[in-house]
């Protein structure tokens, strides 16, 4: 196989254009969004301090009201997008401010926002700005029908380790007996209509199997033109079902967008842009950033790999750890809760006091920062610092129990470790944290 060929043949470029309308849209209106549905208040504007992801606590919101004034923007620059007006000023700006705001906090992490850091960046890149856009109205210099097809090949990689990574994930005992659907459902009970009908058993197997293959095969499907459009209305029925049930924002309808890119150019043009005309050439164009593209390319997709992976060189399991558990998608695999003490110790007086989470953190914090092992060290460090500034030294103790999947709640930090004279270890399994017994089972 030519690479050239591969990756430098020419096509119609009506799928790149109407994914960048409905791209831009969606990002316009997760940024709205954001702000109607009170989001921004909560997780940015209320909490004394934000969870910032290790490295960047310095990256804390703008004080006041200012956080509603940024996701404004930043809907401008989706909106931008939409019409093409300044695409590659609005595209850099967007993605730095999405992966701004992504990096400030992670109280309301998933692998959505995540995912949108890398499509945004991928958009940068990307000629969806030479037609039906106002820049190419205002400088018809830059016009053109066609694009070469690592424009669509960059997109399809990428949903392609999305989907397998999120498939593989969920081949594992809580997942395939239905347990963690069952915990899932068991908290949609109150919902209008579909309620009581989300809580039957044959659903929960129906879902529990039918998410693995929807996500190990779907990109292949939707490559094969015999089961294409039977794959298109199982997206539909999928997405839909996630948007309704699970209420994950934008991104069904960006991943109902994605199909545009597998379906014939042709048959987008004659939907969407019955007017302009139809290039059919398949010239192979080899451009002077052949090699960089190829380069940047290959590692970017390496380290996209590599990853999801990197739990599997870290000790224990990392259900109980959450060490190398985000930007693995790994989506919606568990439920856990958890319950954590925080003991100070003044070091020169020995004096010890026990720490009231509501002086200090949202209800939500709350729950992260008796669950999930970073932000306990993290608010240990936070604590450190606050009494620093009050001239006292202090030793940090947090007695923390979690339950996942429905288990009896387990010791998940060692209560006589000081979390406060802690480093962090990026790549490593922190040994404060006591070993899992996620091989234990209870009925729930």
């Amino acid at each position: 196989m030519n690479l050239n060929n591969v990756l430098f043949k020419h096509k119609d470029n009506s799928p790149l254009i109407i994914f960048r309308i409905i791209f831009g849209l969606l990002c316009f209106l997760e940024s709205v969004g954001a702000i109607a549905t009170g989001w921004v208040k909560r997780t940015l504007i209320d909490p004394q301090f934000t969870f910032s992801f290790i490295g960047f606590e310095w990256l804390q919101p703008l004080p006041e009201n200012w956080m509603y004034a940024y996701y404004l923007v930043m809907g401008v620059f989706g909106f931008l997008i939409m019409l093409g007006y300044k695409y590659r000023m609005s595209t850099i700006m967007f993605t730095l401010m999405w992966l701004g705001t992504y990096l400030m906090q992670k109280s309301s992490y998933n692998n959505h926002y995540y995912l949108l850091i890398f499509l945004s960046a991928i958009m940068v890149f990307q000629p969806a700005n030479k037609y039906f856009s106002i820049d190419a109205k205002q400088n018809p210099s830059i016009k053109s029908i066609s694009m070469p097809y690592w424009c669509s090949l960059l997109f399809i990689i990428q949903m392609f380790i999305v989907y397998t990574f999120g498939s593989i994930a969920k081949i594992y005992p809580d997942w395939l007996d239905g347990t963690v659907m069952e915990l899932l459902m068991r908290g949609k009970q109150n919902y209008y209509l579909i309620g009581d009908f989300l809580q039957q058993t044959w659903l929960r197997y129906f879902l529990a199997y039918g998410g693995i293959l929807f996500d190990g095969l779907i990109i292949p499907l939707l490559l094969f033109k015999p089961t294409r459009k039977w794959a298109f209305y199982a997206s539909i029925f999928f997405h839909l079902f996630n948007s309704i049930v699970f209420q994950v924002g934008i991104f069904p309808y960006l991943s109902l967008a994605f199909a545009l890119f597998f379906f014939e150019p042709k048959t987008v043009r004659n939907i969407f842009l019955k007017k302009k005309p139809f290039y059919n050439k398949g010239e192979v164009i080899i451009p002077a950033y052949k090699k960089p593209l190829i380069i940047i390319g290959t590692i970017y997709f390496i380290i996209q790999i590599g990853l999801p992976l990197r739990h599997h060189f870290i000790k224990d399991n990392v259900l109980w750890t959450e060490e190398g558990h985000r930007m693995s998608w790994r989506m919606m695999l568990r439920t856990k809760h958890g319950i954590a003490t925080y003991k100070i110790v003044n070091k020169e007086t020995q004096e010890a006091t026990l720490v009231n989470l509501d002086d200090y953190l949202t209800k939500k914090q709350q729950r992260l920062a008796s669950a999930k092992p970073d932000v306990i060290w993290q608010f240990a460090q936070h604590l450190k610092k606050e009494y620093a500034k009050k001239g006292d030294d202090i030793s940090v103790y947090v007695d923390s129990k979690i339950s996942v999947n429905g288990r009896p709640y387990k010791s998940l930090t060692d209560p006589k470790v000081d979390l406060a004279a802690q480093k962090w270890l990026t790549f490593k399994h922190s040994p404060w944290l006591l070993p899992s017994s996620l091989e234990e089972k209870t009925s729930n």
